[in-house]
């Protein structure tokens, strides 16, 4: 069963998680569509890294304050907050995994979906 592609909330929601990234100065974005993989558990990754847990926590609660003002949604779950190496957000059709780098490179999760289409995000210098 193929999942529905982006609608209008879909997109207010990942542009209101990219910005809530960039005001942080997030590393690497890449959003992964998962729109066409059977069984995955939702219809995009957010992935980006900070350089650390401090980091990585302001930009894992930018992206809640952001998503809740721009959408006006909260996460139905998130995690990791403990200790900040690696923080899921999730959003049902979008997931946002927060990482620090080391973390993010033992992981791998670009690798993991590689037969998904990934789109990296260009960020401002």
């Amino acid at each position: 069963m193929q999942k529905t592609p982006i609608g209008k909330d879909s997109r207010q929601l990942l542009n209101a998680i990219l910005e809530g990234i960039h005001k942080i100065k997030g590393k690497d974005i890449v959003k992964i569509d998962l729109t066409k993989i059977n069984h995955s558990e939702c219809n995009y990754f957010i992935i980006c890294h900070g350089n650390s847990t401090t980091q990585v926590d302001a930009i894992a609660r930018s992206v809640e304050k952001t998503v809740e003002e721009m959408v006006g949604e909260k996460a139905w779950h998130k995690d990791g907050y403990q200790n900040s190496v690696w923080v899921l957000l999730d959003y049902a059709d979008v997931m946002v995994h927060v990482f620090q780098h080391e973390t993010r490179k033992h992981y791998n999760l670009e690798n993991l979906w590689a037969d998904a289409a990934t789109e990296k995000i260009q960020t401002e210098n």
